[in-house]
């Protein structure tokens, strides 16, 4: 079985920017690439797993968001890291309701886990978002970091205010 690395988007792969869906907005965080590498260094495979209700919303379109992640698989490609999936959820429960896809829940997780035999106890998630951290846990994710300048508590095992923390 094989581990992975979780990877919200928004806040621990690029800076949030609220409904980020266009590449010239795109803007990687700080250490995030050092930590791929590292973690690709020992055998994860690199799994984003974002809430995307901006298409939902009709803020953008999936077309829109496929042209974001296609060009972001590339630009990590370039940079040495391999991106194994972008598992995404377009929904938001105020407009589509209640799924199964949507952080706090499992979905995009477990599904990555089925197709992947992922080994999900020696795996890790990265959040910025509670939500996050608590899909992780229902998921079976065994370590779990929650990135933030403000939380005190969490879920998570740890919090860290910068990504270069885990380096």
């Amino acid at each position: 079985m094989r581990k992975a690395l979780f990877l919200d988007r928004d806040g621990v792969v690029n800076v949030e920017k609220n409904y980020l869906h266009k590449i010239e907005e795109f803007e990687l965080m700080d250490g995030i690439i050092d930590v791929c590498r590292a973690y690709q260094d020992q055998g994860c495979l690199i799994i984003i797993v974002t809430n995307q209700s901006g298409i939902s919303r009709g803020y953008y379109t999936e077309e829109d968001f496929a042209l974001l992640s296609e060009w972001m698989v590339k630009h990590f490609k370039e940079l040495g890291i391999t991106i194994t999936r972008i598992y995404h959820c377009p929904h938001h429960e105020s407009i589509d309701g209640a799924c199964e896809c949507r952080k706090p829940e499992p979905g995009m997780l477990l599904e990555a886990q089925r197709e992947y035999d992922l080994d999900m106890e020696h795996s890790v998630m990265i959040g910025d978002n509670e939500r996050d951290i608590e899909a992780s846990l229902k998921a079976g994710v065994g370590i779990n970091i929650l990135l933030s300048s403000e939380a005190t508590d969490s879920q998570a095992n740890r919090i860290i205010h910068s990504l270069r923390e885990l380096l």
